[in-house]
C-alpha cells in the first residue's frame, strides 16, 4: 500500500474510533441522568427493581398527596407527606420550600431516592391547575382504578 493511502486509512480509522468514543460518552451521560417514574405500589412491591428499593437509583415518585398526611415542624423546612396511588402509600421527606400549588389530595411528582422505608425528595413538582395530572401518573392511576373497579374522575370535568 502506498503511503498516501495508508495515511488516509489511518485518518478514517481515527475518525471512526473518535465517533464511537463520543457516542459512548453521550450514551453514558444520558443513562446517568435518566430518572424513571414509579408509583408507591411499584416501589413497595419490588416491581421497580432492586436498585430503586435499595436507594442506589434516583427516580421520580408519582401519585396523589394523601389527605391529612402533610406535616412540618415549627421553624423547619423539612416537610413530610404521604403519596398514594390506589395500591400503595409511601412517606416522602423533603427539605426545602414546596411549590405554591402543592396541596393535599392533588397530584405530585417528586425526584429523589429511597432511604430505608421512606422516599427522600430532592425536588417536588406540583400540578399547574385543577385539571392537570402528568400523563405518566394519570396512566398509572387509571390502571389502579381499573384494578380496584373504581370509577375514574372525568378528565374534562371542572
Amino acid at each position: 500500500m502506498n503511503p498516501i493511502r495508508r495515511r488516509r486509512l489511518l485518518w478514517v480509522l481515527a475518525l471512526v474510533v473518535a465517533a464511537g468514543l463520543a457516542a459512548s460518552l453521550v450514551a453514558m451521560a444520558l443513562t446517568r441522568n435518566v430518572a424513571y417514574l414509579y408509583t408507591p405500589h411499584e416501589v413497595i412491591s419490588g416491581a421497580a427493581g432492586p436498585d430503586v428499593a435499595s436507594g442506589q437509583a434516583r427516580f421520580r415518585l408519582g401519585g396523589m398527596v394523601a389527605k391529612d398526611s402533610f406535616s412540618r415542624e415549627e421553624g423547619s423546612l423539612e416537610s413530610r407527606f404521604d403519596v398514594i396511588d390506589g395500591d400503595g402509600r409511601m412517606t416522602v421527606v423533603y427539605q426545602g420550600i414546596l411549590p405554591d400549588l402543592f396541596r393535599e389530595d392533588q397530584s405530585v411528582v417528586a425526584t429523589g431516592r429511597m432511604r430505608g422505608d421512606h422516599f427522600v425528595a430532592e425536588e417536588v413538582l406540583a400540578k399547574h391547575d385543577e385539571t392537570y395530572m402528568p400523563k405518566e401518573v394519570a396512566d398509572k392511576m387509571g390502571q389502579a382504578h381499573a384494578k380496584h373497579d373504581v370509577e375514574a374522575p372525568d378528565a374534562g370535568a371542572q
